[in-house]
């Protein structure tokens, strides 16, 4: 779906007018106190573009997963329109309320320019289920509906499509930028055009490896779904980790590669442990078979070389998914050289939410990084060409 001519917030006038901004401010929190603000930093451009141009921001989200009234007092946006207002320099209101009375009178007394946080939409149950008197009553706070929530773009629920169909609704900046540099990528992308998937499971990629084999030149595979792999070639893969229900679909796909002419790199050499642990004894196999009672749990120092030679030459490089088991320092080198890799390589380099953009951040190359995608499982379901039911409900230029 082509998501590249949906409206944006320059494209509707929203002086005088209540705007409802779905955000994405699942911060994590340790005792009241947010412990990364980014996902709250990446909101304000909106924000700030909607209230210097006279209108009444009101703004919710989800945070964590409230399944009681002790769980919801862990799960209140309270210290989000708090560091909201830090951030920006001015006032933020904040109603413990949704689409009660104290929200209604709350919006309804919003001026021009003023910014209100309501409480956390997953208090309601109704949310999830994208119960429509739940989102009209959402969507009665507002005249115009803008979603800027990339995260939860493929979630159709009652704050991220349902309220669209009772008011105009647009797209924020973030998720303008998402799906132009994502979109853009797909469609037109500058060659070669690699593409690196890593992660536990083929399962969770299928959709993405096979959208992705009609339009990439090279595509890498790491980390533990390369197991299966090995497994559909007749390798020995030891006591790694791999789907037996999948070794078959795994070599259709390395046949679909070759005849589509895809260069598609697996691991040449593995580094193994003999126990799933930091502690655990280490050894490299250089080849691709793997020993009884060994496990791989990163791509090994020639593989590591191979896979930067291909991104070395790459016009665009999307990569999702840790090459190894990054979180622990002694399975951490694969994953660092493709990161390095890219950072070097002058692509056009986009990064999927989740594992690899969290790895990014930590190793501090962030930075030189084209795109890193705020959406893990959204930026995913976007790769596979799903239709995100957040995007699809906005309007169309």
């Amino acid at each position: 779906m082509n998501y590249l001519n949906k409206k944006t917030i320059e494209d509707i006038d929203v002086r005088g007018k209540k705007v409802l901004v779905r955000c994405d401010f699942n911060v994590p929190l340790a005792d009241g106190v947010i412990a990364d603000d980014k996902r709250i930093r990446e909101s304000i451009p909106t924000i700030r573009y909607l209230a210097e141009h006279d209108a009444a921001v009101i703004l919710c989200s989800h945070l964590g997963r409230p399944k009681d009234e002790e769980s919801k007092k862990a799960c209140t946006l309270a210290p989000v329109a708090v560091r909201l207002s830090e951030l920006m320099g001015r006032p933020v209101q904040f109603v413990p309320d949704v689409i009660g009375p104290q929200a209604q009178a709350a919006a309804k007394a919003l001026k021009p320019g003023e910014i209100l946080v309501i409480e956390n939409v997953r208090f309601f149950k109704e949310e999830t289920a994208n119960d429509p008197a739940f989102a009209k009553a959402l969507a009665s706070l507002a005249d115009i509906y803008v979603n800027d929530a990339f995260g939860t773009a493929h979630r159709a629920h009652a704050s991220t499509a349902g309220v669209a169909d009772y008011l105009p609704a647009v797209c924020g900046y973030l998720i303008q930028k998402e799906i132009t540099i994502m979109g853009n990528a797909l469609a037109n992308p500058k060659r070669p055009f690699v593409a690196i998937l890593g992660g536990a499971k083929v399962s969770d990629k299928i959709g993405v490896i096979t959208n992705l084999l009609d339009k990439v030149d090279t595509l890498i595979i790491g980390g533990a779904m390369a197991y299966t792999f090995f497994k559909a070639t007749g390798k020995h893969v030891g006591s790694s980790r791999y789907e037996e229900d999948k070794v078959e679909l795994a070599g259709e796909i390395l046949k679909k590669a070759k005849e589509k002419g895809v260069n598609f790199l697996l691991p040449h050499d593995n580094i193994a442990a003999d126990a799933f642990s930091a502690d655990a004894n280490v050894r490299v196999f250089h080849h691709e078979d793997i020993e009884d009672g060994w496990m791989g749990l990163d791509i090994g120092p020639a593989t590591q070389k191979l896979f930067a030679d291909a991104i070395k030459g790459a016009g665009t490089v999307v990569w999702n998914g840790p090459m190894g088991v990054s979180e622990m320092a002694p399975f951490a080198s694969g994953t660092i050289a493709v990161a390095k890799a890219i950072a070097e390589s002058g692509a056009v380099s986009i990064i999927g939410g989740g594992d690899s953009a969290a790895a990014i951040e930590r190793l501090g190359f962030a930075d030189k990084m084209t795109h890193i995608s705020t959406g893990g499982g959204a930026s995913l379901e976007f790769l596979e060409g799903k239709i995100l039911p957040g995007i699809a409900c906005l309007n169309d230029k």
